[in-house]
């Protein structure tokens, strides 16, 4: 019985410890509203990079702007340097307004790369900028078009593109295609296929990218309905250091399967944040994180309202969500909490 006692005691310690543990780790971070209602206008989708020490919203959707949006995408460009005042550095830019393109920062330049159909038509080209205002279009029409809701990083000093799917029901008249090839590319106009079939199922609807540990990553996601085919999500994580080879870091991650949800790597972690479910049958607002793949962490009870498709940048030793699908144009930061100098995590 004495020995019965001295295990329960054990166990009970154990789970107290592990309850510790993991507090202390949620509360090393805290979020902060910077702004209730930025300069622009509510919008989901849009790019979102850290560029020449700024913050940079590129594009973005709301159909039911019609003064921001006549055409439901636009092609404005804005910055910021604190997320409380942002600048409009084009109405306008030349290129066509879409939203969940590629965004990316490479060679020294911000990039887009493909677009979306809500035109009525696929977006297969690239531009690039040194400075947010002059923009070049690199290529008009990539040799992995047509698709939308790719997913888009750099690695090994290259441009990727991977996964993503044709819309028939947008584009009357194209095949449906779900993707999940793998391309890359040294400077935006000529690409490599580098495998036709990746080891995890066609998928998109990504926001963002994550590169760690010297691998690409691939988390979530999933296919968008057309045709009449149901809608999928996906809930495994998959990494892969040249393109070829994929390994499943878990098939069954603890988060509900999203799409729309946003990718980051912070604070030596992989993030995701929000999107939407049909676990939850609406948008989410949860927010994880691992130092692998594999563990995940919740960060419990962010405050801001449920959303997918927003904007997310690390910046200024901060990670910021912007906007989304709640269509508001909140900004929230999140601050690692420093230590005090006793060592103990307040």
């Amino acid at each position: 019985m004495k020995t019965d006692a001295r295990i329960a005691a054990a166990v009970i310690l154990a789970l107290a410890f592990s309850a510790t543990a993991a507090h202390a780790q949620t509360s090393r971070y805290r979020w902060t509203k910077i702004a209730d209602s930025a300069a622009f206008a509510p919008r989901d989708g849009a790019g979102a990079l850290t560029f020449n020490k700024q913050m940079w919203l590129l594009g973005g959707w709301n159909p039911s702007d019609k003064l921001n949006f006549p055409s439901i995408t636009n092609s404005e460009v804005w910055s910021s340097t604190d997320g409380r005042t942002w600048t409009k550095r084009l109405a306008q830019a030349p290129w066509e307004g879409r939203h969940t393109a590629g965004y990316v920062v490479f060679a020294g330049k911000m990039w887009i790369i493909g677009g979306d159909a809500n035109r009525g038509r696929y977006q297969s080209d690239v531009w690039n900028t040194c400075d947010g205002l002059n923009w070049t279009q690199v290529t008009p029409a990539v040799p992995w078009g047509p698709r939308a809701l790719h997913y888009t990083l750099v690695h090994d000093n290259k441009l990727w593109v991977m996964g993503g799917q044709t819309m028939p029901d947008f584009v009357p008249g194209s095949p449906l295609l779900y993707y999940n090839d793998v391309w890359n590319s040294k400077d935006g106009k000529t690409w490599t296929l580098v495998t036709e079939h990746a080891g995890w199922s066609p998928r998109g609807m990504i926001c963002g990218a994550v590169e760690f540990n010297n691998r690409m990553w691939i988390i979530g996601g999933g296919q968008y309905p057309q045709k009449g085919n149901p809608r999928t999500y996906y809930r495994d994580v998959w990494n892969s250091s040249d393109g070829k080879t994929w390994t499943n870091a878990t098939a069954a991650a603890p988060w509900p399967g999203r799409n729309y949800h946003n990718v980051a790597v912070f604070d030596n972690r992989i993030w995701i944040l929000g999107g939407y479910s049909p676990d939850k049958g609406r948008n989410l607002n949860d927010v994880w994180y691992s130092p692998d793949g594999a563990a995940w962490t919740q960060l419990p009870d962010p405050p801001w309202p449920p959303r997918h498709a927003a904007s997310v940048f690390v910046f200024d030793n901060a990670m910021w969500i912007v906007t989304g699908n709640n269509m508001q144009s909140d900004v929230w930061r999140l601050d690692v909490i420093p230590k005090p100098s006793n060592g103990r995590q307040e």
